[in-house]
């Protein structure tokens, strides 16, 4: 769940053809079974009341000449997001065993007018009222500005796939002080629990379409939980689907009045059980600062209506600070909340407002959080970075450049150019939120250096279900609009206005309304911009195959200085807590060596044996050097420089040289950073 900066106004609130004689693009009609002779993408029956796909022509198989799979990723859905939040905010169904009829249907509290609809009022779908009946009429949703109706209906997805789809990250999502203070639920606000329940509902999904097409495993949506996995399912022309996770305090890991609610057993079991649910990718931190990390905040009234709920939550607004570099999280604003939310707050507490030039969050990737990513790291997990504060994000690819860990993944924008070439220098993927095509490609060609710099496709992140508001219709009359039927972007199937019950949708007049349009707005990015930025996509779902076969088969080198013998120049007096040398090699990032307030300082490793090493990483406390330098000998007596810095400014700092062999690694302190003395949490030595 998130919003994209360019959605600011939203969540204040939180083949060939048929016989000429048929219609193109109409599937078997709702109820009937298929024909005996049924090619394999034709299921044998649907439920009696059923959406059309509206797509002719077999789904593309295999792969390219090079071996490269194809097709479209979307990075970023949330197909069961109406089990989250509790089970109220988002109405309707993703699927039912009774069909559309039973799916398709409107929270009770909607009714008669959806004068009752509170979130869909607050957030703009509506003027105050709206018709509730979905099927079979459809008169006022799903749209592209409603935010609680469901996008997602499986038929919607089929059509996805159909068009070229080969790759689907459904993050399962939800908020617990959202739940909390809506009104409507009929299920507790536990995130944890909710994130169970989608994924249960995500694998009963696949048994629902499987028994449609005749059996388990005989149906095109495949939950894959490894990347040669799902290349064997798009191989066979299929959908492989991920399950990712986007929540605000994942493992009960929030924090109140600054304090952590959760330990490192809590994230061990927690990672444990996500990763036994098949989850391969998630987000640490999400809307609101968690004992993990810091977030990248929202804007406008929307951030002001967030901030609100980081209050309620952890019982601090957001703090800024002037950034320290060129990266800033998004402008944080001082626009008014929404009544209805600022009424949440307590007699006499305001929002504070905040300084222009303070645009970065003090909060960043605490040491819980280090703790987290690591886990995920062990596991071959991929890390969600684009809501983590800069200072979180930095620290985040600070960690996973000195690990060379490719598992980084931008899945809606929120990154600028610089850091978006460390995700591709690492191996990482990019993609971009469902914006309109204008935009959209717009913001494709500021990033298209990048992409053809390091060889990657392109993905787009549709966030359906998650409350940031899709395209709008460019209209009937507009320049290069679609014209329907159309050919899919590998020309193997013929596709046209899509048919749920009684309405029938169209790209140009209903916009981004439902994931059945997905295929229609990628045509519409292909008559505006030419078939450039449609290649891309079509090599995105190659390229996020690439990153996490890549994150699979990364193995951590050697450290040769976990608990080598060290010594130092001087060790800071402490009667609380040890400082000791050794404390920088004992693989707990909770301690660590300091040396007296002077600048000629150092800190010495015995390795033991010489080794061939060519990379020293270096977990500075605030106690940092300015000016320093790595050197290394073969007997502990004649020293070498391998690398040197006049520039350092704390944080965890990767020296990478010309491989050498040694047995000794000394860090020499040249000019301190701060008033204090140097201080190191760990020094590792690895051979690359």
């Amino acid at each position: 769940m998130t919003r994209t900066p360019r959605r600011r106004g939203r969540f204040r609130a939180a083949m060939a053809m048929l016989a000429a004689a048929a219609t193109l693009g109409i599937g078997a009609a709702p109820g009937s079974p298929a024909a005996p002779d049924t090619d394999w993408w034709e299921p044998t029956a649907r439920p009696a009341a059923d959406s059309r796909i509206n797509v002719t022509g077999e789904p593309f198989r295999g792969t390219d000449a090079e071996g490269r799979v194809r097709g479209f990723v979307d990075a970023h859905n949330h197909l069961m997001s109406n089990e989250g939040f509790g089970g109220r905010l988002i109405c309707g169904q993703t699927f039912s065993e009774q069909g559309a009829a039973e799916a398709l249907k409107d929270c009770p509290e909607h009714y008669p007018d959806g004068s009752l609809a509170l979130f869909e009022n607050l957030t703009g779908g509506a003027d105050g009222h709206h018709d509730p009946v979905g099927w079979p009429t459809f008169k006022d949703w799903p749209a592209h500005d409603s935010l609680s109706h469901q996008q997602n209906y499986y038929a919607w997805v089929e059509r996805a796939w159909r068009g070229g789809q080969r790759v689907l990250v459904n993050d399962l999502v939800t908020n617990g002080l959202i739940c909390t203070v809506y009104p409507f639920k009929d299920r507790g606000c536990d995130e944890m629990d909710s994130i169970r329940l989608q994924a249960r509902k995500t694998y009963a999904l696949q048994d629902h379409i499987d028994a449609m097409y005749g059996g388990a495993g005989k149906g095109w949506f495949r939950i894959v939980t490894d990347a040669g996995q799902a290349r064997e399912v798009i191989e066979q022309g299929k959908l492989a689907v991920v399950l990712g996770v986007e929540t605000s305090e994942p493992f009960g890991c929030k924090q109140v009045l600054g304090v952590a609610k959760c330990q490192q057993a809590d994230i061990d079991r927690g990672l444990d059980e996500l990763y036994d649910l098949g989850v391969r990718s998630m987000f640490l931190c999400h809307k609101f600062d968690n004992a993990l990390c810091g977030v990248r905040f929202d804007s406008g009234a929307t951030g002001t209506a967030v901030n609100i709920g980081q209050f309620l939550s952890t019982g601090t607004f957001w703090t800024t600070e002037k950034c320290a570099g060129p990266q800033h999280d998004n402008p944080i604003g001082n626009a008014a909340a929404p009544a209805e939310v600022a009424a949440k707050l307590p007699a006499g507490v305001k929002v504070p407002a905040y300084q222009a030039g303070a645009q970065c969050n003090t909060r960043g990737l605490t040491r819980l959080g280090e703790y987290a990513m690591r886990g995920m790291m062990r596991r071959g997990m991929m890390l969600e970075i684009d809501h983590m504060s800069v200072k979180a994000a930095g620290r985040a690819l600070d960690i996973l450049e000195a690990e060379r860990y490719p598992g980084v993944l931008s899945s809606h924008s929120w990154m600028d150019l610089d850091w978006t070439e460390r995700v591709y220098r690492l191996g990482g993927f990019a993609a971009q939120y469902m914006n309109g095509s204008e935009g959209f490609l717009k913001e494709a060609g500021r990033t298209a250096a990048l992409r053809e710099k390091y060889g990657v496709g392109y993905g787009y992140g549709t966030d359906m279900n998650g409350v940031g508001g899709w395209p709008a219709p460019r209209g009937a009359d507009a320049p290069d609009k679609v014209e329907y039927p159309f050919r899919s972007t590998d020309g193997g199937a013929v596709l046209d206005r899509q048919v749920t019950g009684e309405r029938t949708w169209d790209v140009n007049t209903d916009g981004g309304a439902h994931y059945g349009l997905v295929p229609d707005w990628i045509e519409d990015i292909r008559r505006v911009g030419g078939a450039g930025v449609v290649d891309e996509l079509f090599h995105g779902a190659e390229s996020y195959l690439g990153t996490w076969q890549a994150t699979e088969q990364h193995r951590p080198g050697t450290d040769w200085a976990a608990h080598a013998a060290t010594s130092a120049s001087s060790t800071e007096w402490n009667p609380l807590h040890s400082h000791a040398p050794d404390k920088a090699v004992d693989g707990d990032t909770g301690t660590r060596w300091a040396s007296r307030w002077s600048d000629d300082e150092w800190l010495r490793l015995d390795l033991r044996a010489p080794r061939e090493i060519g990379r020293v990483t270096l977990d500075w406390e605030a106690a940092h050097a300015r000016k320093y330098r790595v050197e290394v000998s073969e007997d502990g007596t004649a020293w070498r420089t391998v690398w040197s810095t006049e520039t350092g400014d704390g944080g965890l700092d990767t020296a990478r040289f010309e491989r050498t062999t040694a047995r000794y690694v000394r860090v020499q302190g040249v000019e301190r950073g701060t008033g204090h003395g140097y201080s190191l949490y760990e020094v590792g030595v690895f051979r690359e």
